[in-house]
């Protein structure tokens, strides 16, 4: 399969902004380390008050997310001018990742509306998820399309660069910009200490003792191309990409690391390569007791008797950015395998026999062939891409495979409880623990299997599409954040402020092993979510997927759409059944899903953006169907 050139690239990290964001260093230097003691989080009252921002940056708070991000974006568009003049003349996808898009700017809001205050509407359009996505791409000369941000989790980046590795192929357009962000807030950084998941020094990935990941901040963005562009000199290549879930549990990995390791497994079968071929491994390599462990068992098991001559946890320098993580992490292995390096390895202490992975403590010389990337998520997400510093071979090019919608069923508000229950009972361990997100998502997917036998093929995945995505649930957090101070958070309510929780619990319930994420890159996340899951068909990465679109209800979403001048969306929920087989009474989706329905539509819908949206489209399909028969 063809792979995608990396024409340019913008940069920002705790070491540096361009080259400087994720250089390797030279032949037998250790490692940087930018993870420091943070006076922002130790004033809020954290125990473990130990991350890595871009400090050497003047950034006010509330607006850091966006600030990132444009100096990310400005550089890349900047570079690819330089390498490609004529750019703007060409069909223009952008995908980027966030796990807390306009948190900083959120937490002002939810502070606002619980004291009774007027919001202006600057500040409630900013303190969406898709805030900073929308903000920054304003004042690009530049017309995106497809424009689609993820939201999933820590993945979010390695799965926006699979998505453009899909588009490029697919020939949706010509260039794509891909990458991710994000800032740390308090709101985040106390949740996660909660999860007893934050280091009280710096993390040692693999290594006996380790207490823990330490936050970092940064944004980076690649301009890709395919394989076949040739420009005067490439930064590397993506040859390729897989996705899979573990379908096990919301925030910890299966222990088996098998999700991951299908990942793996799945992008060294994109990228035509064999395990042998592998030299580097960018880990995921967060530090905690757990996920260190079952992300070694799926490099092994990925690699089968194959050994790279390095595992490089870039974390432990630069801190785990979340949304960026997987961008500046690719950035760095393609940096190391364009200097010949085997990158070293941050951290102290023995190594722990149950992580048995190559940790080096200086940099070597070494010609490297190809480096796996991984990563992983709360909601169970993982991604893998395989990086190569020269072409990958053309392979064998196949067509895309035709997809269909096989039906689709929406509600207003969720399902009644008992009958909710009634449904999940034996599919979802927990499913006394399910947040009011999760119960909408599931009730729409119960609602479909009513009207379709949802016996889904091995490999099917979820997308859910996101409007105002955890809003409700996220002012829940902060309120007891504000009311008892960030050390006394609950624990127990910090997953279901993550957007991509809901098709983890979908995966969960379904069993789902496929691509399982979400994504919003504004209200139209449901329509956003629809061409995704159709291009992940039409790739052949799934046989089927789900799409479900969930919209809450409550007095923060009430108070954000009337801030920002925007009608509500109302409680309820859509889901749609894609596949690659048609069945009886299917209908094939176009082509070009359209992102939204707002401009030029012809036909009228129950809301303007949400689910609603989602819903007027499927139905405008099936009717067009009825009257053509």
């Amino acid at each position: 399969m063809t792979g995608a050139i990396v024409l340019a690239f913008g940069a920002v990290s705790s070491l540096g902004e361009g080259l400087r964001a994720f250089d390797v260093g030279e032949v037998d230097s250790p490692p940087r380390v930018a993870i420091e003691h943070d006076s922002i989080l130790e004033e809020a009252g954290l125990l473990r008050p130990v991350m890595a921002r871009a400090r050497w940056l003047d950034f006010d708070r509330r607006d850091r997310a966006l600030q990132l991000l444009d100096r990310a974006l400005g550089s890349c568009l900047a570079q690819l001018e330089r390498a490609m003049p004529a750019f703007r003349n060409r069909r223009i996808g952008i995908a980027l990742g966030t796990t807390s898009g306009g948190m900083l700017p959120a937490e002002d809001l939810f502070a606002r509306l619980a004291a009774g205050k007027s919001s202006p509407r600057s500040l409630a359009r900013s303190a969406t998820y898709f805030g900073p996505f929308e903000q920054a791409l304003a004042t690009v000369p530049c017309s995106f399309s497809p424009r689609v941000q993820v939201l999933g989790a820590c993945a979010s980046s390695s799965l926006a660069m699979g998505l453009a590795l899909r588009w490029l192929r697919l020939g949706r357009c010509d260039i794509v910009l891909a990458g991710g962000y994000d800032a740390i807030s308090v709101f985040v950084a106390s949740g996660f200490e909660a999860l007893r998941a934050t280091t009280s020094t710096r993390p040692n990935p693999f290594r006996l003792g380790r207490e823990g990941l330490a936050l970092g901040e940064g944004a980076a963005v690649m301009a890709l191309a395919p394989a076949s562009a040739s420009p005067s000199r490439a930064i590397g290549y993506i040859a390729g990409f897989g996705a899979s879930t573990d379908a096990f549990h919301l925030t910890a990995p299966d222990p088996s690391g098998r999700g991951l390791r299908l990942a793996a497994e799945q992008a060294l079968t994109d990228a035509e390569l064999g395990p042998s071929e592998i030299t580097l491994v960018s880990a995921h390599a967060t530090a905690t007791p757990f996920n260190d462990v079952a992300e070694a068992k799926a490099i092994a098991g990925a690699l089968g008797g194959s050994k790279p001559a390095a595992v490089h946890p870039f974390k432990a320098q630069i801190g785990h950015t979340l949304g960026a993580a997987g961008v500046l992490e690719s950035l760095a292995a393609l940096d190391a395998m364009r200097r010949n390096l085997a990158p070293a390895a941050a951290g102290e202490g023995a190594h722990d026999p149950e992580c048995a992975v190559p940790l080096l403590e200086t940099n070597r010389r070494l010609a490297s062939r190809a480096t796996l990337k991984l990563s992983s998520a709360f909601g169970g997400a993982n991604a893998a891409l395989v990086l190569t510093p020269t072409p990958p071979s053309p392979g064998v090019s196949r067509a895309p495979r035709p997809v269909f919608v096989r039906a689709f069923a929406a509600i207003d508000g969720p399902l009644d409880p008992a009958r909710l229950l009634e449904w999940l009972a034996g599919r979802h361990p927990h499913v006394h623990r399910l947040d009011r997100m999760a119960r909408l998502a599931l009730s729409a997917v119960a609602a479909l299997s009513g009207t379709a036998a949802l016996m889904l093929p091995r490999g099917s995945g979820v997308i859910v599409g996101h409007a105002l995505a955890t809003l409700e649930q996220n002012e829940l957090f902060h309120e007891r954040l504000r009311e008892r101070g960030a050390r006394h958070v609950e624990a127990r309510r910090f997953p279901a402020t993550s957007p991509n929780a809901a098709a983890g619990e979908c995966a969960i319930a379904l069993r789902l092993a496929g691509p399982s994420f979400a994504v919003g890159a504004s209200l139209h996340g449901g329509m956003q979510a629809l061409g995704v899951a159709r291009d992940l068909v039409a790739s052949g990465d799934a046989p089927a997927m789900l799409v479900v679109a969930p919209d809450l209800e409550g007095p923060t979403s009430f108070g954000l759409l009337a801030a920002a001048e925007a009608p509500p969306l109302g409680e309820g929920a859509c889901a749609a059944l894609l596949s690659a087989e048609p069945g009886a009474g299917a209908v094939a989706l176009e082509d070009e899903v359209p992102e939204t329905l707002a401009d030029g539509s012809d036909w009228t819908w129950a809301a303007p953006a949400g689910h609603g949206e989602l819903r007027s489209y499927l139905a405008h399909l099936f009717a067009l169907r009825r009257l053509l028969v």
